[in-house]
């Protein structure tokens, strides 16, 4: 396989500037349009409820890369896992991908509520959301993955 380049089409602005793994739910950040990016790409995505956000985990050391298994969050209690098999950020491409509330269009700008990125994060795409794309049957997770969510979305 050949190597795969990205460039950035925009940056987070998070109140939110050091790792913490809870308490995303009362996240407002904005995402930046980058220079070279034209305003018009944000043209009508003020007419969706949500969009999904991928971004890259710029901060994760390319050392702790994470190829084989690990156990969540590094919890023994929990099983050990494959990396695709959760959604930490010490993957081999670093990415994430979250979906936010959007709360506001600005000509270079869009602020959402619930974006897990720290401030500066580069973003490398942005999608809306749409239903069709959402799951169609009843979604299926174990009892561990639960437990480590449960305060993840928490607000104030």
């Amino acid at each position: 396989m050949g190597e795969i380049v990205l460039e950035p089409i925009g940056v987070v602005r998070s109140p939110r500037t050091t790792e913490r793994d809870d308490d995303w739910g009362d996240v407002i950040a904005t995402i930046e349009l980058a220079p070279g990016i034209h305003p018009d790409a944000f043209l009508g995505i003020e007419e969706f409820s949500h969009v999904e956000v991928i971004f890259f985990f710029d901060r994760i050391d390319a050392g702790s890369i994470e190829r084989t298994s690990r156990h969540p969050r590094g919890n023994t209690a929990w099983p050990r896992l494959g990396i695709f098999a959760q959604r930490g950020s010490m993957r081999p491409n670093r990415l994430g991908a979250t979906i936010v509330r959007l709360l506001e269009r600005g000509p270079r700008s869009i602020r959402v509520l619930g974006l897990d990125a720290l401030d500066g994060t580069p973003v490398v795409d942005i999608k809306p959301v749409m239903s069709e794309f959402l799951p169609r049957e009843p979604v299926r997770q174990p009892a561990w993955s639960h437990e480590l969510m449960r305060r993840y979305w928490n607000t104030k």
